[in-house]
């Protein structure tokens, strides 16, 4: 005779799940295998915890799996909750299957040392961990059981790692920046350009949306308002325009109802000469993509045989968020006070505030100014330049 299957237990997928009501508590969850009696084992295991808990106090096990489940689904309004799905993800295989007691840094080496073997920054790293340390602190404080008993008895302590290996910001100079977005393609140069005369994060610049714009008639210009639920630092940003992002701006309209920013796909080849068929523009979500990561190498590389000097190693491998810091060093370096530096690069104050004076504006507009290339006071902030590539002509963006 076969093994009498238990109640509770259903078969999905080749899988055993449990979905069972024992003294008032609901069991729910994958037994994670096609063997009955194995399922049952589970099965039976979680019956005697509740009876356990219910007739001696004594706390039940649960796996992190199952925290970090609970955790997502409570926080799905965070502006971070794609980046802790992400690293619960990359955690799951070392941890998953263990109980919330059994988490600790000893248990979570092997995911240390994984890491570090592809090459991932401790930053990165420490953002991992720290999402681990807030889970287990809330499975010891706040979660509670039908009986009133935290998840976690005690959360062991998650020290972060040391940071040693952290890049330093490179700001980029102007020759360098020239550089660069001649090899970048358009769409990622006019991104490029702007960010670096507005100091917005990547995800910002990806974000920014045509409704975001705010005309302001009484200095003939107009800024973006960006809600802070986009915002790093959860506070609405002020972004002003001086005449480079101006351009920018200008050069773009019209291209998509409701992005700034789009890309436009190769065109196939029933669409080449076709009007009919025109391209419809797609948004970003980053700009650090394949086509960076080659120009900022195919950029070094003619800096090389234009200078026959080897180009500095944090050019070669610039990030896109050295665009946010080269508008800051520019500001600083032209003289632009501290606060005001503060209001244009968007970083948390208590003094910042989105209800800015037309007097407030126009000093803001008058310091974001003081940046632009002098090259550029008699002659448009961007400049097109007709190069063959292969059989196609193509617009590419030179910064002014």
């Amino acid at each position: 005779m076969g093994t009498q299957k238990m109640s509770g237990l259903t078969k999905r997928g080749g899988t055993w799940h449990i979905d069972k009501v024992f003294r008032g508590t609901r069991i729910r969850e994958s037994t994670g295998t096609g063997e009955i009696v194995k399922a049952q084992e589970l099965l039976a295991k979680r019956i005697e915890e509740i009876r356990a808990a219910q007739l001696y106090g004594v706390r039940p096990d649960r796996t992190f799996r199952a925290a970090a489940t609970k955790f997502l689904n409570e926080n799905q309004h965070k502006r971070s909750i794609d980046d802790d799905a992400l690293h619960l993800s990359q955690l799951d295989p070392f941890i998953g299957n263990l109980f919330l007691k059994q988490v600790h840094l000893d248990s979570l080496q092997p995911f240390i040392a994984s890491r570090r073997a592809d090459g991932v920054k401790t930053t990165t790293i420490n953002l991992a961990l720290g999402t681990v340390r807030r889970i287990l602190n809330l499975a010891a404080s706040e979660w509670r059981d039908e009986r009133g008993m935290t998840w976690l008895e005690h959360a062991a302590k998650i020290k972060l790692l040391p940071v040693k290996d952290k890049r330093a910001p490179y700001p980029l100079s102007r020759d360098e920046q020239a550089a660069l977005f001649q090899e970048l393609p358009d769409y990622l140069a006019r991104m490029s350009l702007f960010k670096v005369n507005t100091g917005l994060r990547e995800q910002e610049v990806c974000g920014l949306k045509w409704v975001d714009e705010v005309e302001v008639p009484e200095l003939n210009t107009s800024v973006f308002l960006i809600e802070g639920d986009k915002v790093k630092n959860g506070q609405d940003r002020l972004v002003v325009l001086n005449r480079v992002a101006r351009s920018v701006i200008d050069s773009v309209r019209g291209q998509h109802p409701e992005y700034v920013f789009v890309r436009f796909p190769k065109p196939k080849k029933s669409e080449v000469g076709n009007p009919t068929k025109a391209r419809k523009g797609l948004p970003l979500t980053s700009m650090n993509t394949t086509a960076w990561q080659n120009a900022r190498v195919c950029a070094a590389d003619k800096w090389k045989e234009r200078t026959g000097e080897e180009a500095a190693d944090g050019f070669r491998r610039v990030r896109v968020h050295d665009l946010k810091h080269t508008f800051g060093r520019r500001l600083r370096a032209a003289g632009v006070s501290f606060e005001d530096r503060q209001d244009l690069l968007g970083h948390k104050s208590s003094r910042i505030t989105t209800h800015y004076s037309s007097a407030e504006l126009t000093s803001l507009i008058a310091a974001s100014e003081k940046i632009c290339d002098e090259k550029s006071h008699n002659s448009p902030a961007t400049t097109w330049l007709r190069r063959r590539a292969g059989t196609e002509n193509r617009d590419k963006v030179l910064s002014r």
